[in-house]
């Protein structure tokens, strides 16, 4: 069973409509990761203390352990720039997979809970395991996004009409808010509310090779596995009727997508804290770019996500120095008003 559109007096075909703008998405693809060569060489040459560029290129190439500048460059800045890449790509494809998966333009591991998920199962192990090693750390991200998945999607089913896509944000919200209470709680009670703090606050300052050198092989083969699923995520996203009639075993493409999903958020939260709304807003772009073939959504996606969150964290760095303001509260003041312009322009339908 398949499904089709009248365009102009003809039928198309559910592969007419997975339209699709090769060249515009290999110009920004292209064009996108020389900006993002560009910010991260900004991102470290720019902060508390200023370094010139020059001096930037040359602590990469030349190293020399007795400059403090190229100290300074090489320990606290070329990490923190590496891993907001990393986690900014995470978070933009992780959101493009759940938005194509489900068909909800509001999904997002932020809005749907995963993130607090995440948060909450790493203030269990702060309290119970303190002298886990950050690579355990990791996989307790995971197991709590998994977590917060079965209980958004099972809360969000039990209402009548269905799983719409506001009554799963709003199980979402409900979720995030009851594992962010729960581990606030477990903070004070174990006198951990420091250890947290970073995780609340969301940011990629203290992140150090160590941490980059555990996070970017997960992250790169999630990414990899995002890729591998985009063709099976373009189908799906015509819908579970179009899919099943090209054949395609929708069951099978979530299970996978949300495995690495929950690898890209749970690998991220652990390293830099619940960072909103990325996921949400990136991927409505591509799109809006590239079109709606995944195969260019999700590296557009990264590379978008990337920018974001590198440059976030910069202008964050220079607002107002020597103080750092949080880069989920930047990246908040533009998601917020997005995420209620989405609900009024995509979904106000089902309200």
């Amino acid at each position: 069973m398949t499904r089709s559109t009248h365009v102009k007096g003809r039928q198309t075909s559910p592969k007419e409509e997975i339209w699709s703008r090769p060249y515009a998405a290999l110009l920004i693809i292209i064009g996108g990761l020389i900006l993002l060569a560009a910010g991260l060489a900004f991102s470290i040459a720019k902060g508390s203390r200023q370094i010139p560029l020059d001096v930037v290129w040359q602590a990469l190439v030349h190293f020399n352990p007795s400059n403090q500048d190229h100290q300074v460059i090489w320990e606290l800045r070329l990490p923190r720039a590496i891993a907001g890449a990393l986690v900014g790509a995470s978070f933009a494809v992780a959101g493009a997979l759940m938005q194509g998966m489900t068909r909800n333009p509001l999904a997002d591991p932020g809005l749907l809970g995963i993130n607090a998920g995440a948060g909450f199962v790493l203030a269990l192990c702060f309290a119970f395991f303190p002298g886990l090693s950050f690579n355990q750390l990791i996989m307790f991200s995971f197991l709590g996004a998994a977590l917060s998945v079965v209980l958004v999607y099972g809360i969000g089913s039990l209402s009548r009409g269905g799983l719409t896509p506001v009554r799963l944000a709003l199980a979402g919200a409900a979720v995030a808010a009851m594992l962010v209470a729960l581990s606030e709680g477990i903070a004070l009670y174990f006198r951990i509310s420091q250890d947290l703090a970073f995780w609340y606050a969301g940011g990629v300052a203290g992140v150090t090779w160590s941490q980059v050198n555990i996070l970017w092989p997960w992250i790169t083969a999630a990414l990899i596995g995002s890729f591998l699923l985009s063709r099976s995520i373009t189908i799906l996203s015509l819908g579970d009727d179009v899919a099943s009639g090209l054949g395609q075993r929708t069951a099978l493409v979530r299970l996978g997508a949300v495995l690495v999903v929950m690898v890209l958020a749970g690998a991220s939260v652990s390293t830099v804290g619940a960072i909103g709304f990325i996921g949400l807003m990136i991927p409505h772009a591509a799109r809006a770019l590239v079109g709606v073939d995944y195969k260019w959504v999700i590296p557009t996606s990264a590379i978008l996500g990337a920018l974001l969150l590198v440059f976030a964290d910069t202008f964050g760095r220079l607002l107002n120095p020597p103080t750092e303001q949080p880069v989920s509260a930047l990246i908040a003041l533009i998601g917020v008003p997005y995420f209620f312009y989405v609900i009024r322009k995509k979904v106000g339908d089902n309200l």
